[in-house]
């Protein structure tokens, strides 16, 4: 059986350095794999209690006062930014007008549109490393094993003999360094590929809720 840790004691220097740049990405993406993870949930978690709270207060007061610990919960930040906007064209009308009506409703929606993009860009942050992963560190793991190849070439020239002796270490630093680009790049695919299906479902869940904030604000206050 190959002792790795051996071989890679025994590796060349550019084999060590392909190994490290593999692990320094490899760390890197499952730091982010597993922040994303915990991003997913924690919002998932709060967006639900924030739309149990939206959808029973009937004061909009009320329910941006409840935002506060919904910090994850994109939902919150959309709520946040309209009832700015809201609050905003709503200030200093007269009382003798009656019922409070809004001056633009195409404002509010722009506004809700800024903080989609602030929302789902959230989500999105970090994202580029695992895609960047995901498709450099094979062809880093190839560079390894071309490296290794053209070790074991020398070694050939060197002891005039084309044994197993003599090409073993250049042939096992190219296999090594091969499967340890595609084990760095695969969870990175993976990991990738999932949060933008993920970030798909929540973005269409925000987009469900702009039009309900907006269709409340239009039978109110229009």
């Amino acid at each position: 059986m190959l002792d790795i840790i051996e071989i890679a004691k025994q590796s060349g220097i550019v084999s060590r350095l392909v190994i490290l740049v593999l692990l320094i990405l490899s760390i890197g993406s499952w730091k982010i794999i597993i922040q994303k993870i915990m991003q997913f949930k924690k919002a998932r978690k709060q967006s639900k209690e924030f739309l149990k709270i939206f959808r029973t207060s009937n004061k909009f007061n009320e329910i941006r006062e409840a935002c506060k610990p919904f910090i994850y919960s994109p939902q919150a930040g959309l709520f946040i930014a309209g009832f700015s906007e809201l609050s905003f064209q709503l200030k200093n009308q007269p009382t003798s007008v009656g019922k409070p009506k809004i001056k633009s409703l195409d404002s509010i929606a722009r506004v809700l549109d800024r903080a989609k993009i602030v929302e789902v860009g959230r989500f999105e942050k970090s994202l580029n490393f695992l895609a960047t992963t995901a498709a450099a560190a094979p062809f880093v793991g190839l560079f390894g094993t071309v490296w290794g190849i053209i070790d074991a070439f020398e070694a050939i020239g060197v002891h005039q003999s084309t044994s197993l002796v003599a090409v073993a270490p250049g042939i096992a630093e190219a296999l090594i360094t091969t499967a340890a680009g595609l084990i760095v790049a695969i969870p990175a695919l993976w990991g990738y590929n999932h949060f933008v299906n993920q970030i798909k479902d929540i973005s269409a869940e925000i987009e469900d809720f702009t039009l309900e904030f907006l269709g409340i604000v239009e039978r109110n206050f229009s």
